[in-house]
């Protein structure tokens, strides 16, 4: 398996979605706060197909963690909120419209079969195999290059409890949301080595490297 990475942005107290998550809040109460710092970036807007945006340190990390993953896996309350059939779920299509941002191959997991989505670039394919079948079919999609781990929080603590994750890019928002959803509930104990830390206004850029597979 090729080596899979993490970016995600996270509270001081640690959470990444405030509480009370809802079709109305999909971050929680609070949660959109997180993301704020790459809302304003121009290679965020330029992803998701809008205009402006500032050119700074943040867009510049925006654009290369956009460029830099072959495939992305993520679980199924991530991709729409919902967690039961199909035919039930009112976000199944997703949360990113026509023309998602990914221009990846996405792995969803999930406990519901479904045929593969095409969208724009993207296509997203339906793992009911567990997150290690997932993880597999994304790095023999992804090639030479990595596979992203995108979220939710129970599939970055399975791969830490796994000892599956090789890099930690952490964006840490300088607030606290007082409850939520924890990114390292339940991660086993585990020392990182600190690749770079990088300083912004409205966010500090953490990478770690882990002990990986």
């Amino acid at each position: 398996m090729g080596r899979l990475i993490l970016d995600i942005s996270l509270s001081l107290d640690g959470f990444v979605a405030g509480p009370n998550q809802s079709s109305e809040h999909p971050l929680g109460e609070g949660g959109e706060q997180l993301h704020e710092w790459a809302f304003a970036t121009r290679a965020w807007r330029e992803s998701h197909g809008l205009e402006g945006g500032e050119d700074n340190v943040d867009s510049a990390l925006v654009a290369d963690l956009l460029a830099g993953a072959g495939a992305t896996v993520m679980g199924r309350r991530m991709f729409s909120g919902g967690d039961g059939p199909w035919s039930d779920d009112p976000n199944a299509d997703a949360w990113w419209g026509d023309d998602p941002p990914f221009d990846v191959p996405v792995f969803v997991v999930t406990h519901h079969a479904r045929e593969t989505v095409d969208k724009g670039k993207t296509s997203y394919t339906f793992v009911t195999g567990g997150l290690e079948a997932a993880l597999a079919q994304a790095a023999e999609a992804a090639g030479d290059k990595p596979v992203a781990i995108a979220g939710g929080a129970s599939l970055v603590q399975q791969s830490l409890q796994a000892g599956l994750l090789d890099e930690l890019e952490i964006h840490v928002a300088p607030f606290l949301l007082g409850g939520g959803v924890r990114l390292f509930e339940g991660a086993p104990p585990a020392a990182l080595e600190l690749v770079r830390v990088v300083d912004a206004p409205n966010v500090t850029h953490i990478k770690y490297r882990t002990g990986g597979k």
